[in-house]
């Protein structure tokens, strides 16, 4: 019997697979499935235009048979077989897709694909095996062939009476290895899970012989074993039934079946695309933060399938960042996969989902806003900072997409508003957007800063997450209204006549001022009278891009550059504590030191900012009371 040789391209190929194309093993039975699944996709087709063929699918299925004592697993189908001229081109030569030749002869039909337009699998077997041999008989042929390969050199082709039609897989596995167990593709266990993780939602029946324990008949406490052929794949996957058949029970179940998440899906997408690009989606918004979402461990992507068979676990490239919390599947017959299936090019296809995926999902959650606002609300408590997030990255390149999903605390209404909402009801007299930064509300709402803006009638954002006025930065105005922190140093909400008392005032004591920008060195940038505080008798604002609350959050990124605001005092001119300092500044110098101390240790800690040194703010609070 002559062995043929591979074409040296092949060989060259074969070795890469074996070795490097694919990083685990169990692929080789996800690949041997797809091409049986295949082999009976072709008789199917074969007989919409040929009346002299059959498809009753009853008939057709794929077999799965493990043999412990021979160490063998063998993947029988009753599809459409190979002539020998078949077996020498598709096993052959290793670059070429049986599967896409028989594309291009038959006309299919809107909405009817095959799983092996995008690459041989077959040889994936070689992986585990010492030797496969291949027997088979094709549609319309009366000769049956035998083809067997080690893998190495060549293979060898010879005739075998088969008596049905279809194709039988013989994969004799490869001894076990310190590192490798190979006995584990003949355990029943092992075999269903690979099947139900990658092959599951392939539309024919995958059986296989399954051992269970059943009570005995005359004694139920009893168990004996019985072995009874099986249908392992569940065959229709959720997302190609319609939708109106599906409860949120149906989504739910898929949900935990997926392992998504232990939570319950706060909500989800149920998608099916027809135009430039085909495919069907379920995707998932979970009702809880993942507990490892913010670390590096945390992957981000859904679960995708070509046809129903699993290509991969997490395909990141399918979600934006900013999207990252989404779970789910996306399931699509255009992709263009390369030799291993594992492998996705970055082509038109893969970029057009991605991006009608994001449109879709953004849609979902605005609509979700505007017509279930409480579960958005429960939406954004869990997911909100990474929406700000996706705002503030890639230099804001997403900011307009996102900017209406975006939700703060309402000094005014006391609960979230949308920046919409914001704008909506602005006095007209008002020109910017109005934000206060802390820890929390109740620090937010003692800030010496709020207090003009309060009196003018001006709502004021709360912002108390770290990235929050990052995002805002980046956004720099929504609906041409600009954003103003409250404690910046230019608010510019003076009447005329308050400008030019201060001025005067300013004018007047401008030694005093001086003296006590000398007195505090490089720490602030100026001294001067502060025209927005009503009660309070001290305050920092920031001058520049830099605020206050973005230095704090700076100073504790590991790669801490030293980054500060440019800070300002502010002495509010109607308190009585400014009397005190012009008093000590005509007649105690060391008061006037002792006074604009403490001042300034006040307002750092009225901003949450630490105290260089605590004990000189006691003793100066000392000296004061004595």
């Amino acid at each position: 019997m002559e062995q043929k040789q591979f074409q040296a391209e092949s060989k060259r190929l074969l070795e890469m697979m074996v070795h490097s194309i694919y990083s685990q093993k169990e692929i080789f039975l996800r690949e041997l499935i797809s091409n049986a699944s295949d082999a009976i996709d072709k008789i199917y087709y074969k007989a919409l235009t040929d009346d002299s063929i059959s498809f009753n699918k009853d008939d057709y299925y794929i077999r799965i048979e493990a043999d412990k004592e021979e160490r063998t697993l063998t993947v029988k189908d009753t599809g459409i077989g190979m002539t020998k001229e078949e077996l020498e081109d598709n096993l052959g030569t290793i670059a070429k897709s049986g599967s896409l030749a028989f594309k291009n002869e038959v006309e299919m039909k809107d909405g009817q694909e095959i799983i092996g337009q995008f690459g041989v699998g077959f040889y994936s077997s070689f992986m585990v095996a010492d030797k496969v041999t291949v027997f088979t008989r094709a549609l319309h042929s009366e000769e049956g062939y035998k083809w067997q390969s080690d893998g190495e050199e060549g293979y060898t082709i010879e005739s075998y009476n088969k008596e049905d039609v279809g194709t039988e897989i013989i994969i004799q596995l490869k001894e076990n290895a310190d590192e490798e167990n190979y006995d584990e593709y003949l355990e029943e266990y092992k075999l269903k899970s690979i099947i139900k993780k990658y092959s599951d939602f392939i539309r024919y029946p995958i059986k296989m012989d399954v051992t269970e324990q059943h009570p005995q008949e005359d004694n139920e406490e009893e168990t004996v074993e019985v072995t009874e052929e099986q249908t392992i794949n569940s065959m229709v996957p959720i997302w190609r039934k319609n939708k109106q058949e599906l409860s949120d029970e149906d989504y739910e179940a898929f949900y935990q079946e997926k392992h998504f998440g232990f939570d319950k899906p706060l909500s989800h997408l149920h998608i099916s695309v027809d135009g430039m690009v085909r495919f069907q989606s379920i995707l998932y918004i979970p009702e809880q933060l993942p507990f490892n979402y913010y670390s590096q461990d945390f992957e981000k992507g859904l679960e995708l399938y070509s046809n129903g068979v699993l290509i991969m676990d997490k395909c990141a490239d399918l979600l934006p960042d900013h999207f990252s919390f989404v779970r789910g599947i996306v399931d699509s017959e255009d992709l263009s996969l390369n030799i291993s299936r594992e492998i996705l090019q970055q082509d038109r296809q893969v970029n057009l989902i991605a991006k009608n995926i994001e449109k879709k999902v953004k849609n979902h959650l605005q609509s979700m806003l505007k017509n279930d606002r409480e579960k958005y609300e429960k939406f954004y408590e869990a997911f909100g900072r990474q929406i700000k997030f996706g705002v503030y990255n890639d230099f804001g390149a997403n900011k307009e997409k996102l900017q209406d999903l975006l939700l703060f605390y309402s000094s005014s209404e006391e609960k979230l508003v949308s920046l919409k909402e914001y704008v909506e009801r602005m006095p007209e007299d008002q020109e910017h957007i109005y934000y206060a930064t802390g820890e929390s509300h109740d620090r937010i709402e003692k800030l010496p800063q709020t207090e003009m803006v309060k009196d003018k009638g001006y709502e004021i954002l709360y912002f108390t997450d770290e990235v929050d006025e990052f995002a805002i930065k980046m956004l720099v105005k929504y609906d041409d209204k600009e954003f103003k922190n409250v404690s910046s140093g230019d608010l510019d909400l003076e009447d005329e006549e308050t400008k030019k008392e201060a001025e005067k005032q300013k004018e007047e004591h401008k030694d005093l001022l001086t003296e006590m920008k000398e007195i505090l060195g490089n720490k602030v940038k100026d001294v001067k009278l502060s025209t927005r505080l009503k009660s309070h008798p001290v305050c920092l604002s920031a001058e520049g891009d830099v605020s206050i609350e973005m230095e704090k959050v700076l100073k504790q990124m590991p790669d801490n550059q030293n980054i500060e605001a440019t800070k300002v005092l502010e002495i509010n001119n109607k308190h009585d504590i400014f009397k005190a300092l012009i008093s000590a500044h005509e007649s105690d110098k060391d008061k006037v030191k002792l006074y604009t101390n403490i001042l300034y240790n006040q307002a750092l800690l009225i901003e949450g900012l630490p105290v260089e040194d605590p004990v000189a703010l006691t003793n100066d609070m000392c000296k004061v009371m004595v």
